[in-house]
C-alpha cells in the first residue's frame, strides 16, 4: 500500500502542481495565467496529496461572492483545480483531499461551496448538486427574422473590447448583482480575458465585440465550409439590450450560424418570427452547489410563496445535514434545527440543485430524489423555491 498524506500547498510545490495540472487537464497554462486567480485565493485554501516527495493530488478553493435569489450576495468557497494523478486513481486520494478541503471551508464559515465540473458523475457523492443549466443554441442566421412586435431600439456599437474594459466591467457587475449564480469578477480576470491570447482562441479569430449601454457580446468567428460566429460572452442587463445585441448578431451577413451557450429561459426564440431557426444543440450542468450551512443558506435567499415544513437533509459525506424547520412568510425564511417529524426527505446534493430554482422539486420527487407523502406540499415547495430571475453561471472557474 502506498503511503501518502494531505497538507497545505506551498510556493515550492508550484512546479509539481503545474505538471500535474497539465497532465490532468491536457494543457499547460503559461506562467502569466496563474496570478489572476491568486487574487481570489483563500488563506489555507490549497491542499496537495504527497507520496514521498511527489505530489499526486491537488485541490483548492477560491474566496468568491455569489448572488442568490432575492439579490442577496453571499461568500462562497469556489472549489477549483481538482486533480488526481492517473497513477493514483481509485485509492481514496480525492476523498482525502475533499475531506480536508471541506473541513477548512467549514472552519472559514462559508454557507455554500460551489464548483464547475469537468465530469458529471464525481461530485454528487460529496454533496454537490447541479444548480444551473447551460443550454447550447445554434441560430440559422440567414433565415432568422425578428417578430414584428419586437422593437428595434438600436444603441449597439462595434468596439475593440480592450478599449472598453471599465464599461464591460460595469455592465457585468450590474447584471451579476441581480442574477442568481452571478459571481463577482475581479479586474485581473477581465484583464486576462481581454488579453485575447492566441492559445485561448481555439481556432477562432481574435475578439469581435458589440457594446450596448446595458449589454455586450464578445464573439469569435471560425472559418470552415461555412463561417460560424461563436458567442463566448454575452451579458444583457435589460430585455431591450438583449434584443438589440441579437439584432446585431443576426445582421452578420457572411455568417451562416451564430452559436451560444446560454440558459434555458433565454427568450431568444420568442424574438424571432420562426422559432425553429433556434436549435438546441446541447444541454449540460454548469454551477454545482454544496450547502455547507443549511439554516444560513436557506435564510439568505428569498422565496415566491409562503411555506411551513420540516426538512430531513441527509449528508453522506460530512455532518452538515440534519432536520430543519423551514418557515417562509412574504419571501423571508426562518430556518432552525428541530426534532419535529420531517415532512420532506432529501439528500444534501438535491438541496443544492433546488436552491436556485433551476430544478423542479416535483420532478425530483418523481425521480425518487425527494420523498414526501403530501403532493400538495411538494407543489407548494416547488413554487416557493422558484426564482423570478433565472439562475445563470457567472463564469467557469
Amino acid at each position: 500500500m502506498s503511503q501518502w498524506s494531505v497538507r497545505s500547498a506551498t510556493e515550492d510545490d508550484q512546479q509539481a502542481i503545474t505538471r500535474l495540472a497539465a497532465t490532468c487537464f491536457v494543457a499547460y497554462d503559461p506562467p502569466e495565467r496563474r496570478p489572476p486567480w491568486q487574487v481570489m485565493a483563500a488563506d489555507e485554501g490549497s491542499v496537495v496529496v504527497t507520496e514521498g516527495a511527489e505530489i499526486v493530488g491537488m485541490a483548492r478553493y477560491l474566496d468568491m461572492q455569489l448572488t442568490v435569489p432575492g439579490d442577496n450576495v453571499l461568500p462562497v468557497a469556489g472549489v477549483s483545480a481538482v486533480a488526481v494523478a492517473p497513477t493514483h486513481r481509485r485509492r481514496g486520494v480525492l476523498r482525502a483531499m475533499y475531506t480536508e478541503l471541506h473541513e477548512r471551508i467549514a472552519r472559514a464559515q462559508y454557507p455554500i461551496a460551489a464548483l464547475t465540473a469537468t465530469q458529471g458523475g464525481i461530485y454528487g457523492r460529496f454533496g454537490y448538486g447541479p444548480a444551473t443549466i447551460e443550454r447550447g443554441l445554434s441560430v440559422q442566421r440567414r433565415l432568422a427574422t425578428f417578430h414584428h412586435d419586437v422593437p428595434d431600439a438600436g444603441g449597439v456599437r462595434l468596439v475593440a473590447p480592450g478599449e472598453h474594459r471599465e464599461q464591460l466591467m460595469d455592465i457585468y457587475d450590474r447584471w451579476r448583482r441581480v442574477t442568481p449564480g452571478g459571481l463577482e469578477c475581479p479586474g485581473v480576470l477581465w484583464d486576462d480575458l481581454l488579453a485575447d491570447r492566441e492559445a485561448d482562441r481555439d481556432g477562432g479569430t481574435a475578439w469581435f465585440a458589440f457594446l450596448h449601454p446595458d449589454g455586450y457580446a464578445l464573439y469569435r468567428v471560425r472559418h470552415g465550409d461555412t463561417m460560424v460566429a461563436r458567442v463566448e460572452a454575452m451579458t444583457a442587463v435589460t430585455p431591450d439590450a438583449h434584443a438589440a445585441l441579437w439584432r446585431a448578431l443576426v445582421g452578420l451577413d457572411l455568417i451562416e450560424q451564430v452559436q451560444i451557450d446560454t440558459f434555458p429561459a433565454d427568450p431568444l426564440q420568442y424574438l424571432l418570427a420562426d422559432a425553429r431557426q433556434v436549435r438546441t444543440v446541447s444541454q449540460v450542468d454548469a454551477l454545482w452547489l454544496r450547502i455547507m450551512d443549511v439554516p444560513a443558506a436557506l435564510r439568505a435567499r428569498r422565496y415566491l410563496a409562503d411555506l411551513d415544513l420540516v426538512l430531513e437533509v441527509r449528508d453522506g459525506f460530512r455532518s452538515d445535514g440534519g432536520r430543519f424547520a423551514l418557515h417562509v412568510r412574504d419571501g423571508v425564511a426562518g430556518c432552525t434545527p428541530t426534532d419535529e417529524p420531517a415532512h420532506v426527505h432529501l439528500d444534501i446534493d438535491v438541496l443544492g440543485s433546488i436552491y436556485f430554482g433551476a430544478h423542479s422539486v416535483t420532478e425530483l420527487a418523481a425521480a425518487h430524489r425527494v420523498h414526501c407523502s403530501d403532493a400538495e406540499l411538494l407543489t407548494q415547495m416547488d413554487l416557493a423555491f422558484r426564482s423570478v430571475v433565472p439562475a445563470v453561471l457567472g463564469y467557469h472557474f
